[in-house]
Protein backbone atom coordinates (compact mmCIF):
# COMPACT_ATOMS: atom_id res chain seq x y z
CA UNK A 1 0.00 0.00 0.00
CA UNK A 2 1.35 3.41 -0.88
CA UNK A 3 2.19 6.02 1.76
CA UNK A 4 -0.91 8.17 1.26
CA UNK A 5 -3.09 5.08 1.70
CA UNK A 6 -1.31 4.28 4.97
CA UNK A 7 -1.95 7.84 6.13
CA UNK A 8 -5.64 7.52 5.23
CA UNK A 9 -5.84 4.24 7.15
CA UNK A 10 -4.23 5.89 10.20
CA UNK A 11 -6.77 8.75 10.03
CA UNK A 12 -9.62 6.24 9.84
CA UNK A 13 -8.17 4.40 12.84
CA UNK A 14 -8.02 7.67 14.81
CA UNK A 15 -11.64 8.45 13.89
CA UNK A 16 -12.73 4.94 14.91
CA UNK A 17 -10.95 5.32 18.25
CA UNK A 18 -12.63 8.69 18.83
CA UNK A 19 -16.02 7.20 18.04
CA UNK A 20 -15.62 3.88 19.87
CA UNK A 21 -12.80 3.92 22.41
CA UNK A 22 -11.42 7.35 23.25
CA UNK A 23 -12.53 7.48 26.89
CA UNK A 24 -11.93 5.05 29.73
CA UNK A 25 -14.06 4.65 32.81
CA UNK A 26 -11.59 5.10 35.70
CA UNK A 27 -10.83 1.94 37.62
CA UNK A 28 -11.99 -0.29 34.77
CA UNK A 29 -10.70 -1.40 31.41
CA UNK A 30 -14.00 -0.38 29.82
CA UNK A 31 -13.67 2.16 27.00
CA UNK A 32 -16.25 4.06 25.00
CA UNK A 33 -16.26 6.87 22.49
CA UNK A 34 -18.43 9.62 21.10
CA UNK A 35 -20.63 7.25 19.08
CA UNK A 36 -22.87 6.09 21.95
CA UNK A 37 -22.98 9.64 23.30
CA UNK A 38 -24.05 11.05 19.94
CA UNK A 39 -26.65 8.28 19.79
CA UNK A 40 -28.31 9.68 22.91
CA UNK A 41 -29.52 12.72 20.94
CA UNK A 42 -33.16 11.89 20.11
CA UNK A 43 -34.05 11.67 16.46
CA UNK A 44 -30.76 12.60 14.83
CA UNK A 45 -28.03 11.05 16.97
CA UNK A 46 -28.16 7.59 15.46
CA UNK A 47 -28.36 9.02 11.92
CA UNK A 48 -25.25 11.14 12.54
CA UNK A 49 -23.41 8.14 13.99
CA UNK A 50 -24.42 5.98 11.02
CA UNK A 51 -23.25 8.70 8.64
CA UNK A 52 -19.80 8.75 10.24
CA UNK A 53 -19.67 4.96 10.14
CA UNK A 54 -20.67 4.92 6.47
CA UNK A 55 -17.93 7.44 5.73
CA UNK A 56 -15.40 4.91 7.02
CA UNK A 57 -16.92 2.28 4.70
CA UNK A 58 -16.78 4.71 1.76
CA UNK A 59 -13.10 5.38 2.47
CA UNK A 60 -12.50 1.63 2.63
CA UNK A 61 -13.98 1.34 -0.85
CA UNK A 62 -11.67 4.10 -2.10
CA UNK A 63 -8.73 2.27 -0.55
CA UNK A 64 -9.61 -0.83 -2.56
CA UNK A 65 -11.15 -3.06 0.09
CA UNK A 66 -12.62 -6.22 -1.44
CA UNK A 67 -16.38 -6.55 -1.78
CA UNK A 68 -16.61 -9.18 0.97
CA UNK A 69 -14.89 -6.87 3.44
CA UNK A 70 -17.13 -3.98 2.46
CA UNK A 71 -20.21 -6.16 2.96
CA UNK A 72 -19.05 -7.20 6.44
CA UNK A 73 -18.38 -3.55 7.26
CA UNK A 74 -21.86 -2.57 6.08
CA UNK A 75 -23.31 -5.37 8.19
CA UNK A 76 -21.55 -3.96 11.25
CA UNK A 77 -22.92 -0.49 10.52
CA UNK A 78 -26.44 -1.85 9.97
CA UNK A 79 -26.38 -3.82 13.25
CA UNK A 80 -24.99 -0.81 15.10
CA UNK A 81 -27.71 1.45 13.65
CA UNK A 82 -30.57 -1.03 14.18
CA UNK A 83 -29.73 -1.58 17.82
CA UNK A 84 -28.84 2.05 18.39
CA UNK A 85 -32.39 3.21 17.79
CA UNK A 86 -33.51 1.40 20.96
CA UNK A 87 -33.32 4.07 23.68
CA UNK A 88 -30.55 3.60 26.26
CA UNK A 89 -30.12 -0.17 25.74
CA UNK A 90 -29.09 0.44 22.14
CA UNK A 91 -26.51 2.98 23.26
CA UNK A 92 -25.12 0.52 25.79
CA UNK A 93 -24.86 -2.11 23.03
CA UNK A 94 -23.22 0.50 20.80
CA UNK A 95 -20.59 1.23 23.44
CA UNK A 96 -19.70 -2.45 23.64
CA UNK A 97 -19.99 -3.47 19.99
CA UNK A 98 -17.59 -0.82 18.62
CA UNK A 99 -18.57 -1.16 14.95
CA UNK A 100 -16.10 1.48 13.74
CA UNK A 101 -13.09 -0.13 15.37
CA UNK A 102 -14.21 -3.52 14.02
CA UNK A 103 -14.48 -2.01 10.55
CA UNK A 104 -11.05 -0.42 10.61
CA UNK A 105 -9.61 -3.76 11.76
CA UNK A 106 -11.36 -5.52 8.87
CA UNK A 107 -10.02 -2.90 6.45
CA UNK A 108 -6.48 -3.12 7.80
CA UNK A 109 -6.47 -6.92 7.52
CA UNK A 110 -7.89 -6.86 4.00
CA UNK A 111 -5.40 -4.30 2.75
CA UNK A 112 -2.33 -5.80 4.38
CA UNK A 113 -3.18 -9.39 3.50
CA UNK A 114 -3.47 -8.45 -0.17
CA UNK A 115 -6.99 -9.82 -0.53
Amino acid sequence: MEGSSEARLRRLARLAKLLDGEFRIPGTGWRFGLDPLIGLIPGVGDAVSAGLSLWIVMEARHLGAPTGTLMRMLGNVALDFATGVVPVLGDIFDAGFKANMRNVTLLDRAIHSGQ
